[in-house]
């Protein structure tokens, strides 16, 4: 007996090669439109908008960050309370910083929700509360402090 038992053998035509090529590039250009799409609604924007310009100031940042640093200013991370954010801080000593005025920026890292701007007031010594709650989710913060002609900023990431 052999081995067809009577069935006849499909042949590879031009047809199965067309098909074959067109189901190739097709997964091909489903798979670049998703990416490109997921590339586009996740980009939250550039860093900076000129590089050339940016490295031109780095130096005076290098000298703002060792005077930021010279204050010895401590201050804790802001964190979520009831919606609000508090920030806890103190002075070169570990004593409360008091008297200080914050305000913080919060901007959505990927730019699906508008930017927030916040006072924090001091709600007892070196203890900083939000006026306004932050929406829920993640952000990213940039904190200028200022007390007795001194000025400090800071970035953090709230989850």
């Amino acid at each position: 007996m052999s081995q067809n038992s009577g069935r006849k053998a499909k042949r590879f035509t031009g047809y199965h090669a067309a098909a074959i090529l067109c189901a190739f590039f097709a997964v091909v250009i489903a798979v670049n439109i998703v990416m490109a799409r997921f590339a586009i609604s996740t980009f939250g924007g550039t860093v900076v908008d000129n590089s050339y310009v940016a490295s031109q100031k780095f130096n005076g940042w290098l000298e703002e960050a060792r005077r930021e640093q010279e204050m010895g200013w401590q201050i804790g991370a802001p964190v979520r309370v009831d919606g609000h954010l508090t920030v806890v801080a103190k002075d070169a000593a570990g004593q409360p910083l008091a008297g200080a005025a914050m305000e913080l920026h919060a901007i959505h890292p990927l730019g699906r929700a508008p930017e927030q701007k916040l006072q924090l007031r001091e709600i007892s010594s070196g203890l900083y509360r939000s006026e306004k709650a932050l929406p829920a989710g993640r952000w990213k913060t940039k904190v200028q402090i200022r007390r007795d002609g001194r000025e400090l900023d800071l970035a953090f990431d709230i989850q």
